[in-house]
């Protein structure tokens, strides 16, 4: 099992000194991989709507200041040498659809082949208004159809696309991405069409047990979850082991109240012990990746966070 780590792009983690010293540490305790969010601007963060938390108000302090995501990847990816450099997620609508591909494509090139593509449709409207110039609603096809292109430019000599919302032909994207066919593909969302998503192109469903419209905060829920995926897979024609699956912890321990509305335990909640026992518990289902949420008041907090869970979770695999 991989496991990985969310290196803040906000908030005051996101100082550049500080997000350096987490990545380079995080590199070198061995970390598998390092995530980044995707948020270009945001509205008032005061009013709560953010879907991963119980009170619907976002987890770190001032999370309007914010790094563009994959600047701040190409950033990282000079200060590493290593790890691998997930998009969690890539809001796919956020970018044009040529625009976006060139971009990823020079980021798996310069960092020597370590990027994942995350990927989802995107949830805030108020950013969808000021940001993206196809319709809210549409996002989901959007979100579709340019993923469909993404894997045009990325693996075809000669593209050409026809869509509703890009097309193009006539035209040479080079270099292509090192990793081939292309970077790996992890579809975020917990909803009905991120699953079906997942099933129809994902190399990886990428889910957050913390939604609160679309739980997976108890390994039933998950599991459930799972076999979902697993018929949607299947139904589009694909191997239904062939989507791999992943969990991200947005918080673990002592944050995470116990009893779920399930009437199971939540996973992530109790002691070290019950960590360790989740963390073999998913393994045992199927999941090949994990990343947590270790943010603190500052980096020194946060990597000696990192190193605790390391030396006394991690190990215990």
């Amino acid at each position: 099992m991989q496991i990985g780590f969310n290196l803040p792009n906000s908030g005051p983690l996101s100082a550049v000194a500080s997000m350096t010293e987490i990545a380079i540490q995080g590199e070198a305790m061995g970390f598998d991989y390092l995530t980044m969010t995707d948020h270009v601007v945001l509205p008032d963060t005061k009013v709560p709507g953010y879907p991963y938390s119980e009170s619907g108000e976002f987890y770190e302090d001032a999370p309007t200041e914010r790094h563009e995501q994959l600047i701040a990847m190409g950033y990282v990816a000079a200060k590493t040498s290593r790890i691998r450099l997930v998009a969690a997620v890539l809001v796919v609508p956020h970018r044009p659809a040529v625009l976006a591909a060139k971009m990823l494509a020079t980021l798996d090139v310069m960092s020597g082949g370590r990027l994942v593509v995350g990927i989802g449709a995107g949830w805030l409207k108020t950013e969808f208004d000021a940001v993206v110039t196809t319709p809210f609603p549409e996002r989901g096809a959007v979100t579709d159809e340019y993923i469909d292109a993404f894997r045009v430019l990325w693996t075809e000599a000669s593209p050409r696309f026809a869509g509703r919302y890009t097309r193009f032909d006539g035209i040479v994207l080079e270099p292509k991405p090192v990793q081939r066919p292309h970077p790996p593909i992890w579809v975020g969302g917990e909803s009905g069409p991120a699953v079906r998503r997942a099933a129809r192109i994902g190399n990886l469903w990428y889910p957050i047990g913390s939604n609160n419209q679309h739980l997976l905060d108890t390994l039933p829920r998950y599991r459930a979850g799972v076999d979902r995926l697993r018929r949607l897979t299947a139904e589009a024609g694909r191997d239904p082991a062939s989507v791999a699956l992943t969990y991200r912890v947005k918080r673990y321990g002592e944050a995470v109240p116990e009893k779920a509305s399930d009437g199971e335990r939540r996973l992530f909640s109790g002691s070290t012990t019950d960590l360790v026992a989740d963390l073999k518990a998913l393994q045992a289902v199927g999941v090949s990746a994990i990343d947590i949420d270790f943010e603190r008041p500052d980096a020194e907090a946060s990597i000696a966070e990192m190193r605790r869970f390391q030396e006394q979770v991690i190990s215990r695999l």
